[in-house]
């Protein structure tokens, strides 16, 4: 059972850290790995799912979002939304593959919504800039040891 919690709390993690509320998975996912009790392959598939749905929580926002745009409590000034729209629509999907950093991958996955991108494009993007992430800092983690 310990294991299920393991993975679990991994989960919940990757899930939360994808969405608007800052947490730090990565930090969960080093100390399993550093344990050497679980398998790395299952905990970089448990980090990424859970990050995945998390953005995709974030694509489902922003598909709704414009419709509260004009309202008072909208957290989001119309300057900084046509600001981030303009930037998607310059830049295009291809910038889902920076979803993986800090402060602006997850605004990014918003706008995505917002913006309309296709869902199996999205899905695909993000996947692989979430997957790559968690991979390149089990590579550094194992490799140190």
């Amino acid at each position: 059972m310990p294991e299920l919690g393991a993975y679990s709390g991994l989960f919940v993690s990757a899930f939360v850290a994808a969405t608007l509320l800052p947490t730090a998975s990565e930090a969960v996912l080093v100390a399993l790995l550093l344990t050497e009790a679980h398998s790395v392959w299952l905990l970089l598939l448990v980090a990424t799912v859970g990050n995945v749905l998390g953005a995709v929580v974030n694509w489902f926002l922003g598909r709704g979002i414009e419709r509260y745009r004009d309202q008072h409590w909208f957290p989001v000034k119309p300057e900084s939304m046509g600001r981030a729209q303009r930037w998607y629509q310059r830049h295009g999907k291809w910038t889902l593959l920076l979803s993986w950093l800090p402060l602006v991958g997850d605004p990014l996955t918003v706008v995505a919504g917002v913006m309309r991108e296709p869902f199996g494009v999205f899905l695909v993007l993000v996947t692989l800039a979430k997957f790559g992430r968690y991979l390149v800092l089990a590579g550094v983690v194992l490799g140190l040891q």
